[in-house]
């Protein structure tokens, strides 16, 4: 069962807390197994992921070290003085260092690379910035991590500036391609740093993909691989970016209602949490949780206990699933039960 204190946001004498955080910290020091996604352009670049990816070179694959570590930033906020606190700190000062994070640029900088894990990994690092730039307003030593991580958040930032006026068409998928996710993440760091090019740029391509949907078949989902769901992550995008009259008449063009409703509601079933496609349906439930509970304040009133119930079963469905179970799930499963029971604001939920 999830906590009680899921209803009111996590604190910091959750036990779930040092749970995760000793889980990503296991994770973003595990060098192998490795997805290595990588454009070499002679034998000279075949390399070890520590040596490809001087800071994020654990938990599997790229894109989940990042989450992980925003994981671990997340818990340090919440818990500054918990049990795993003091070992959270010494992993940053080893792993965020400006010279490391230079590397990363190198990285992203080589020719070939200027799609390299978009959107979803920039959505990700965008978010670790800002949750670092929230966690140095509470605790000194974060500013440094913070400042070392910059120029690649800087970096990642200009790249969907230059992007999203040549992405005509959203990528609606459930998984990594996702745009709406990834928007939504690289919002909150926008609007933290006063980003006005980049909070432009979200706004307008989201408004020109999605303001004129209507009627959004949510029977198409889940994708046998799914950890995201189109509709809920398009919807709650909007909502961030309309005011509260504007959305309401937008969710009510877009939005399923009565039996129609039920493929949001209801969790799914996970055939095999050992599959590395199929185990992607906890992250589905963990991610509808967090959308659920993000979206209830905009929606209509009577929908509210209806989101309210659909948020705490699909918590119940795939909690446990972050923290057991197949390395294919637990290096990545976690961040996605912190950002369903804490969720991805910078300033509380």
């Amino acid at each position: 069962m999830p906590p009680a204190c899921y209803r009111a946001g996590m604190n910091g004498t959750d036990p779930l807390l040092p749970a995760f955080a000793r889980l990503a910290l296991a994770n973003v020091r595990a060098e192998y197994p490795f997805h290595l996604v990588h454009l070499a352009h002679n034998d000279g670049e075949v390399r070890p992921p520590r040596e490809l990816h001087r800071v994020f070179h654990g938990a599997y694959d790229w894109h989940s070290c990042v989450h992980m570590h925003w994981t671990l930033a997340r818990c340090l906020r919440l818990a500054p003085a918990g049990e795993v606190a003091e070992a959270i700190a010494t992993h940053f000062d080893e792993r965020l260092t400006a010279a490391a994070v230079a590397g990363e640029c190198v990285y992203f900088a080589a020719p070939g690379r200027a799609a390299f894990e978009r959107p979803y990994g920039w959505g990700w690092l965008l978010q670790l910035a800002a949750e670092l730039d929230a966690l140095a307003s509470s605790l000194a030593p974060a500013a440094r991590w913070r400042d070392a991580l910059a120029p690649l958040a800087q970096l990642v930032a200009q790249r969907v500036v230059a992007w999203l006026p040549r992405a005509d068409f959203p990528v609606r998928a459930g998984t990594h391609g996702n745009s709406a996710f990834a928007l939504t993440l690289a919002l909150n760091h926008a609007r933290r740093h006063g980003d006005a090019p980049l909070c432009a740029a979200i706004a307008e391509r989201a408004q020109r993909w999605f303001g004129n949907d209507r009627a959004y078949p949510a029977a198409y989902e889940p994708g046998g691989d799914d950890f995201l769901s189109g509709g809920l992550c398009e919807a709650l995008l909007m909502a961030r970016l309309l005011e509260p009259s504007p959305w309401a008449a937008w969710w009510a063009g877009f939005a399923p209602s009565g039996e129609a409703l039920a493929p949001w509601i209801s969790p799914v079933p996970v055939a095999d949490a050992a599959d590395p496609k199929i185990v992607h349906l906890h992250g589905l439930n963990l991610s509808r949780a967090w959308c659920w509970r993000q979206l209830r304040p905009h929606l209509p009133a009577a929908l509210r206990a209806a989101a309210d119930r659909a948020a705490q079963e699909h918590l119940e469905a795939s909690l446990a699933a972050a923290n057991e179970g197949d390395y294919v799930g637990t290096h990545w499963l976690a961040s996605f039960a912190l950002l369903a029971l804490s969720g991805d604001s910078l300033d509380g939920d």
